[in-house]
């Protein structure tokens, strides 16, 4: 499909990993979800959860888009990696006004971990996982919901298939993003064009999934992998370069990358 989205039906695949037990050592603190005039937010059906480092920046602009979109029936699962610009705490004051909950982690233990511990502390039953720079389009959010609610279990937001794009990333990070991919869809014979999207929605049991372990920082690729077969469709977004911050990738996300591929191919 074009600007719908593109369907991938039973033969398809989408694998899901949860936390190890002993990577549940994290520190939780989580704000109560509250609505704009400070009530407590009820009937939450969509929950968003962004895992932060140093994205002080950019999380106001993201919560604010994020509400103007979607306005009620959602909370926004901030998980925050012991962020020393104030990340977390910048978050709980974001909470007085918005239905913000914030999980907060000793230290940097991982996207894709950070990713699980939201899923667990989320309350609606679809999750949407999104990055906090703004290259991932808040406005956008809602068509992955949509893609939900006709069906999918899994909706991913996809540059590369029609409609899809990427603007203003560097040549060296876009060859990187295609190797990846390539790799996944060669070793993983994985038919979904972006598996590698940080930007993505699930039905909330396909993250609980215990036998999720969370290796790396791209979590889609396990859940993808491990169910096999649900429906899965893919729905075009412009992904533009962070507006703020640093970059998280290096060579260790790499060797996590290659490390997971090695996982899910043995399997």
């Amino acid at each position: 499909m074009g600007g719908a989205g593109e369907t991938r039906g039973a033969d398809s695949a989408v694998p899901v990993t949860q936390p190890e037990p002993g990577r549940r050592e994290a520190v939780e603190r989580s704000t109560p979800a509250l609505g704009v005039a400070g009530e407590l937010q009820v009937g939450v059906e969509v929950s968003v959860v962004v895992p932060t480092y140093n994205e002080r920046d950019t999380l106001p602009e993201l919560v604010g888009r994020l509400h103007r979109s979607l306005g009620s029936g959602y909370e926004v699962v901030v998980v925050d990696d012991g962020s020393p610009d104030g990340t977390a705490e910048l978050a709980e004051e974001l909470s007085r006004r918005y239905p913000v909950r914030v999980v907060r982690r000793p230290g940097k233990l991982g996207l894709a971990t950070a990713v699980l511990e939201g899923a667990h502390a989320a309350r609606g039953r679809f999750v949407v996982v999104m990055d906090a720079d703004l290259s991932h389009p808040p406005e956008d959010v809602g068509r992955l919901v949509d893609a939900l609610r006709c069906g999918a279990e899994v909706a991913v937001g996809s540059r590369y298939v029609r409609g899809g794009e990427v603007r203003a990333w560097p040549l060296r990070r876009r060859v990187m993003s295609r190797v990846a991919v390539w790799m996944a869809r060669v070793w993983l014979k994985e038919r979904v064009r972006d598996p590698v999207s940080g930007f993505f929605a699930v039905r909330k049991e396909l993250l609980v999934d215990p036998s999720l372990r969370g290796l790396g920082y791209k979590i889609l690729l396990e859940v993808l992998a491990q169910n096999r077969g649900r429906p899965v469709v893919e729905v075009p977004y412009v992904f533009t370069d962070r507006a703020g911050g640093r970059s998280k990738l290096g060579p260790q996300e790499v060797w996590d990358y290659l490390r997971l591929l090695w996982h899910l191919r043995r399997r």
